[in-house]
């Protein structure tokens, strides 16, 4: 009670107190209670907020003093210019000179601020102070440099000479030529009006150097004749003959039978008389039966001698070519040594009496089988990627080669000189295989293509070129001529059509091995039923050519297995050679054979 009588005598006061109070009416209710109002009471603590003001105008004032980290990517608070622009302060870094943190430098003199400046006014600035002395500051309208020299020249520039300085300069340049013509003696007037005349030019010209006379070579010393000499032996080196383009290295051959004829003087290289195929059905073989160890680095290539396969050549990266036995003894026949690097390509002519040889020296070499004697030596100056010579007869004497720069060059071996060279490849000139009766021949290169060309005319009558090809490195014929077989890099042998549109047989496709970035040789058995080929991890695989299926794989090599040839005449014996240096010979048995064996041995 004693509450509601404290807000009943303050409601009264209120109302005694204000002017503007509205006169009470009479309650028409006596009963009624009157009207009071209740004021707004806060019941929250009563805080002290002095200590709370002090606190935010400190850090207010902290932050106003406080420099910026240059380094840093955001800001708390709103820093004004000065602290934008304010310098780098504090202690200088122990490893700059400048006393700039490494964090900061963008050049290795300091700290370069970028600039937006145009690439003329850039040039006419530079090539200003270069001239006079001065240019203009681009952070402020000021100039830089010589102050003496920019009010001389009343502040030009390269680019704004007055029109008046250039004719006067014109004036000047003119007059020295007149005098300088003068003193070179008398000129005949008809040479002066002849435009053809070196005179009327050395008058007429408009360039700066036009009328000069040409600087006279004192006596030259001891030592620039030297130099002269050898830059003139050099140069002619350099546009000699072929021959001298490739690495020289000394020819020697080394015989390593018994004797080089037999009793009845037969040469060592002739095929024996009873050699000729006894079964035109070629099986796939199976077992190792010899082994040639000679080499003491990777064997690149091997090729049967021709028609009866009595030898085996192989080309080795230890620089020496080697001729094996095959029938007889099984031992290394001759080595021979001409090639200054590795040998990268080999191949018979019909007869297997020579053979051509090619290297990582940049050199050719046409060798005689028998003797070893190095016959001809062609060079173009780079690398020969592979060597082919035309299988006709009457042009046993024409020899291609794949180069390194993309061109096929021909050679006549009776004269040693280029007769024709196919320029079209994009890449290194990879393989070279002669089709349609010898008349073309198809080469593949390193920009992904095939390319046919007409023996002789050095126009590409067949360009195959899709998305999905990639380089093929090696290239076998098959024995009906009918289709080549194309080592592809994307693990997979792909089949040409040599017919007049050279078309890919879509149906014919052979995979399972791992060829990429090994030009892994790849070639059919002499009854064309089967397709063969070597691989990276050391494997020679075997395809029947009807069903294009896996038929058998053999773990040849340690490594890589490049090369791969069957026996021309005994259809069951396949040669592989391989990076370990070795080459093998692999066979079939039958189960006849195998028991004639045990009881001869018995």
């Amino acid at each position: 009670m004693d509450l509601l009588q404290s807000y009943k005598d303050t409601d009264m006061e209120d109302d005694t107190l204000s002017p503007h109070a509205p006169a009470s009416e009479p309650d028409p209710s006596p009963d009624s209670s009157p009207v009071r109002a209740i004021p707004a009471k806060s019941a929250a603590p009563k805080v002290d907020d002095t200590m709370l003001s002090l606190t935010v105008a400190g850090k207010a004032q902290f932050h106003a003093q406080k420099p910026i980290d240059p380094t840093q990517h955001l800001v708390s608070f709103n820093p004004t210019y000065d602290q934008l622009w304010a310098p780098i302060v504090g202690p200088s870094h122990p490893y700059a000179k400048d006393g700039l943190a490494q964090g900061l430098r963008n050049h290795k003199l300091g700290f370069v601020e970028n600039a937006n400046i145009e690439p003329f006014v850039f040039d006419e600035q530079y090539n200003t102070f270069y001239k006079f002395g001065y240019a203009a500051d681009p952070s402020e309208n000021n100039y830089v440099g010589d102050v003496e020299g920019f009010k001389t020249n009343d502040g030009i520039s390269v680019y704004n000479i007055p029109q008046h300085e250039q004719k006067k300069r014109k004036l000047e340049k003119k007059k020295e030529m007149l005098k300088e013509n003068e003193e070179s003696g008398e000129v005949d007037s008809t040479e002066l009006e002849n435009p053809s005349t070196d005179t009327w030019l050395m008058r007429n010209r408009k360039s700066p150097w036009a009328g000069k006379r040409d600087w006279v070579q004192g006596e030259l010393t001891e030592e620039q004749k030297k130099y002269a000499e050898e830059h003139a032996k050099k140069k002619g080196e350099k546009e000699g003959g072929e021959r001298e383009k490739g690495e020289a290295h000394v020819d020697k051959s080394t015989f390593h039978g018994k004797e080089d004829k037999d009793y009845q003087g037969r040469s060592w290289i002739a095929p024996p008389k009873d050699a000729k195929a006894s079964n035109n059905h070629c099986y796939i073989p199976k077992r190792l039966v010899h082994t040639w160890s000679g080499h003491t680095k990777g064997v690149s290539a091997i090729r049967f001698f021709p028609n009866h396969g009595h030898l085996i050549l192989s080309a080795g990266m230890d620089t020496k070519v080697k001729i094996w036995d095959v029938f007889n003894s099984g031992k290394c026949m001759r080595t021979y040594m001409g090639h200054g690097k590795a040998v990268r390509d080999i191949w018979f002519n019909n007869d297997g009496s020579k053979f051509l040889s090619a290297g990582y020296d940049k050199n050719i070499k046409y060798w005689d089988t028998e003797t070893g004697q190095v016959i001809s030596t062609f060079s173009t100056g780079k690398i020969p990627y592979v060597v082919r010579l035309n299988p006709d007869e009457d042009k046993q004497n024409v020899l291609l080669a794949g180069m390194s720069d993309k061109k096929i060059v021909q050679w006549d071996i009776n004269s040693g000189q280029i007769t024709q060279e196919y320029d079209q490849h994009l890449g290194a000139v990879n393989t070279i295989t002669f089709v349609d009766n010898n008349r073309r021949f198809v080469t593949s290169s390193d920009d992904k293509s095939l390319r046919v060309w007409e023996f002789g005319i050095p126009v590409v009558i067949k360009y195959i070129s899709e998305p999905h090809m990639h380089s093929m490195p090696s290239i076998s014929l098959h024995p009906n001529s009918n289709w080549l077989a194309c080592q592809s890099l994307d693990n997979q042998i792909l089949i040409y059509s040599t017919r007049e549109r050279f078309q890919l047989n879509k149906k014919k496709r052979f995979a399972g091995h791992i060829v990429a970035g090994y030009a892994c040789q790849v070639n059919f058995s002499p009854d064309g039923r089967f397709v063969m080929s070597g691989d990276g991890e050391g494997r020679c695989w075997f395809w029947d050519w009807k069903s294009c299926k896996v038929f058998r794989t053999l773990k040849c090599h340690d490594g890589v297995c490049i090369g791969a040839a069957w026996h021309p005449l005994e259809q069951s014996k396949v040669a592989t050679c391989g990076w370990d240096g070795l080459i093998k010979y692999w066979y079939e048995y039958s189960f006849l054979v195998q028991h004639v064996i045990y009881v001869f041995n018995k």
